[in-house]
């Protein structure tokens, strides 16, 4: 059996092209398994998995939660809201605490970047990174382009744009790095305070005018803007955001061609996409929810298999 470079997932950086595309191949089969009448096999049973969440997170958690439980692993969940982090606990001696029940992976959100890679190097479960701070997000990166592959049929060669608050998101950098790797084209595109510098050190465009982006692209990948990262202000309101790089409907129309519009969630609707397109022919926004579930069965099974 073919098996992971890495004994973690903590970043799309830290992968190979050869571990995206068995990824890829695994989620391929799990995409079956999830669509059966019965949608559990035994891959992790005897496997305990504990989710902890250092951030509050829905999609994720429940994603990530949903995975496990189709692989018939033990689960444990934890919130840092109701735990002794809340009292000073250390993140070593929380995680070192639950690590002692006997967990064999741990998947972890934290606000803080690198978080995984330190305790990566100090425990000795198989870490999944579900996001630590600005800087990654890999499972959200390999379903938006496990999404594009299937609705393209491949990601190499094709033009994707990455659209908003470029400056505090973790899934814009995963992207870049995955599709990269893949062979495609990536431009981001938005206000100029939301694109930090160094992404044009990265091989990517940079571009601040939204409807040239469109002409442009072959896949949008647009983002929330996160306003409850935003300490200061980045624009003068959300009005004027939406007026410069909002996607409307009749956009889309003024096109020549169709393009795929995708959004990690959740959706701010009416600022960075009209309802008319979050819900519209164009968007393969609930196609990603279903994806992820099979991407993460996908990271979970392999991880384990390499031990």
């Amino acid at each position: 059996m073919k098996r992971l470079s890495t004994r973690h997932l903590i970043g799309i950086k830290n992968i190979t092209e050869d571990d995206i595309q068995l990824i890829f191949e695994t989620a391929d089969n799990f995409k079956e398994v999830i669509n059966r009448p019965i949608k559990k096999v035994p891959s992790l049973r005897d496997i305990t998995v504990a989710n902890l969440f250092f951030e509050s997170s829905t999609r994720t958690r429940v994603s990530f939660e949903l995975a496990e439980r189709r692989l018939s692993a033990d689960i444990v969940n934890f919130t840092a809201s109701s735990s002794s982090v809340s009292k000073g606990e250390t993140l070593l001696d929380t995680v070192n605490n639950i690590l002692s029940m006997k967990v064999d992976m741990v998947v972890m959100r934290h606000p803080a970047p690198g978080a995984c890679v330190y305790l990566s190097q100090r425990i000795d479960a198989n870490i999944v990174n579900a996001g630590d701070g600005t800087h990654e997000h890999p499972t959200q990166a390999l379903l938006d382009a496990f999404s594009i592959r299937e609705k393209l049929g491949d990601v190499a060669g094709k033009k994707v744009a990455i659209i908003g608050d470029i400056l505090h998101s973790r899934v814009a950098l995963s992207n870049v790095f995955c599709l990269q790797k893949l062979g495609a084209k990536v431009r981001v595109c938005g206000p100029p305070t939301l694109i930090p510098k160094y992404y044009a050190d990265l091989g990517v465009e940079v571009s601040h005018d939204i409807q040239d982006t469109l002409r442009w692209c072959d896949v949008a990948n647009v983002l929330r803007i996160q306003l409850e990262r935003q300490d200061i202000k980045f624009f003068p309101s959300i009005r004027e955001y939406h007026q410069y790089f909002g996607i409307s409907k009749p956009m889309l129309d003024a096109l020549d061609r169709d393009i795929v519009i995708m959004h990690p969630g959740p959706i701010n609707r009416g600022v960075e996409l009209n309802s008319d397109v979050a819900d519209g022919p164009h968007n393969i926004i609930l196609q990603q929810v279903e994806n992820g579930v099979a991407i993460r069965m996908a990271v979970l099974y392999l991880l384990a298999a390499g031990n």
